[in-house]
């Protein structure tokens, strides 16, 4: 291994390797769903199937040596809207067209609004709890959902019924935001100490031609972002100084596909500067994420690499990994550096094109250089 500047272990979420959230579904889940799906079986009996995995993947997490585990996201079918589809006031709906990635677009599905929007009795309170009953207490059961800003984005996507049941952007930013609080209390009262907001919006914004579509539009994309940031932190203000609040920033993840391309300069400030989160985790497998040098915009908060991609199963090379953290450091101290996937390994239950034993063993390469550069 070539020269690096070594740093120390950490011992609170993120951690020095850790994870985005979400894993492979395993054929059991899948043919579980389809059978409940066609009324073969019960909403319990789906939910015993989902038990079982999930103890399965929180003890795989544990073996490959993770300190922050997931439930690998087993419950769900997407990676927001099925969070979104739990609060009050929102419906499902087979849309006109799905989310247009590189090459291929997505199953029809989004969320709308019914109603005004409210966090009362989320039903995933429910699956964190199982989570944390099964994780135990040697290592963090983290949670995972879509941001504030992401869940705008959609609701701004479908503009008119939103605006049948908002016609104030302030009070649909303010309700949001309210909505959120809710349910980061009662996270919190489940017992939860992490919590990680995935948001593809700042990935849009960092795309030249998402800009140049939206300003032709007449749109001011830096108030765009100014919003995100915005609403982002009005969702989490006043959370309990215990619990770390993290951010996940990509641009799109669908079957080893994505959305977006760009580096991180044209947020960076408001990104970086402005979100009053713990740490983030940043893309950063490909020339699609640009350079380290935005990261000057980082504060006191940790930065997790997602220099490896969860869209493939080859291994990166190990050389250039630890130049590429070499690079970052020049930015952020090496003590402000974790490491972790670009993303989940299925942030829809499609999943990415790779074998389960591959996301195992590529967890287990970031181990082993973390291992190297943080003792």
């Amino acid at each position: 291994m070539s020269t690096i500047q070594t740093g120390t272990q950490r011992t609170e979420v993120p951690f020095r390797v850790d994870i985005v959230g979400s894993f492979l579904r395993p054929e059991t889940i899948k043919r579980a769903r389809v059978q409940f799906q066609n009324n073969e079986i019960t909403a319990d009996e789906l939910r015993k199937v989902e038990d079982t995995e999930i103890a399965r993947v929180v003890k795989k997490q544990k073996d490959v040596g993770l300190k922050g585990v997931t439930d690998g996201e087993f419950r769900r079918s997407w990676w927001h809207l099925d969070f979104m589809w739990g609060l009050e006031g929102v419906a499902k709906k087979v849309s006109k067209e799905g989310y247009l990635f590189n090459g291929i677009e997505t199953r029809a599905e989004t969320a709308i609004l019914s109603g005004k929007i409210r966090g009362t009795n989320h039903p995933m309170i429910a699956d964190y709890r199982q989570l944390a009953r099964v994780a135990g207490n040697d290592v963090v059961a983290r949670q995972t959902i879509p941001s504030p800003a992401q869940f705008l984005a959609e609701l701004q996507r479908n503009h008119q019924t939103t605006a049948a049941v908002y016609d104030n952007q302030d009070e649909l930013v303010a309700d949001i935001a309210a909505a959120y609080r809710e349910v980061i209390r009662d996270f919190y009262v489940a017992g939860c100490r992490n919590l990680q907001l995935d948001d593809c919006t700042w990935g849009m914004l960092c795309d030249k031609g998402y800009w140049e579509a939206r300003q032709k539009e007449g749109v001011n994309v830096n108030e765009i972002a100014k919003l995100y940031a915005f609403v982002n932190n009005e969702a989490i203000k006043d959370h309990p100084a215990d619990m770390v609040i993290t951010m996940h920033v990509c641009r799109g993840n669908y079957a080893s596909t994505w959305a977006a391309s760009g580096g991180y300069e044209p947020i960076a400030e408001v990104l970086f500067g402005t979100v009053d989160v713990d740490g983030f985790y940043l893309e950063f497998d490909t020339d699609r994420a640009g350079d380290f040098a935005p990261l000057r915009f980082i504060k006191n908060q940790q930065v997790v690499l997602g220099l490896f991609s969860s869209k493939t199963g080859e291994l990166e090379n190990k050389e250039e990994i630890v130049e590429r953290i070499k690079e970052a450091s020049q930015y952020v101290n090496i003590n402000q550096l974790c490491l972790s996937p670009q993303c989940g390994f299925a942030s829809t239950e499609e999943g990415n094109h790779l074998t389960d034993q591959q996301q195992w063993d590529k967890l287990q390469f970031i181990k082993e250089i973390a291992d190297e550069i943080w003792h």
